[in-house]
């Protein structure tokens, strides 16, 4: 089973991309899904979570600007992202957690089992 990301690239600043990841031994009630990105020197950081009735959470720093979504009948989870800035130049990771009563979404990398290799975004001012 493997979680494999694509849609990155180069964009200027305000520009716009969505990110897909193929999940597709990672769909149902079973699991929550996340994306998260680690720039150079940095640490990885969760961007957004979704669980399997779509709901959602986003990091401060990308709210109102990138929307989390997954399309159930095609296995993929996207990330649309607008108005990007140079400071979201990052490797973006699509990764799915196990679901628990108490666990159903989560930005915290450690909650997560499953990774995909990552696709790479830059944005140049």
């Amino acid at each position: 089973a493997q979680l494999v990301e694509s849609g990155g690239g180069s964009v200027q600043s305000g520009g716009s991309l969505r990110l897909s990841c193929a999940a597709s031994a990672y769909t149902g009630s079973r699991y929550f899904m996340g994306w998260f990105r680690q720039a150079p020197g940095k640490e990885r950081e969760g961007v957004a979570t979704i669980d399997s009735d779509g709901s959602t959470n986003y990091a401060s720093s990308v709210k109102g600007r990138f929307t989390i979504s997954q399309d159930t009948a095609k296995n993929t989870l996207y990330l649309q992202m607008n108005s990007l800035k140079p400071e979201d130049t990052a490797m973006y990771s699509c990764a799915a957690g196990l679901s628990k009563w108490w666990l159903t979404r989560s930005l915290s990398q450690s909650d997560y089992r499953y990774w995909g290799r990552g696709t790479q975004v830059t944005v140049s001012s």
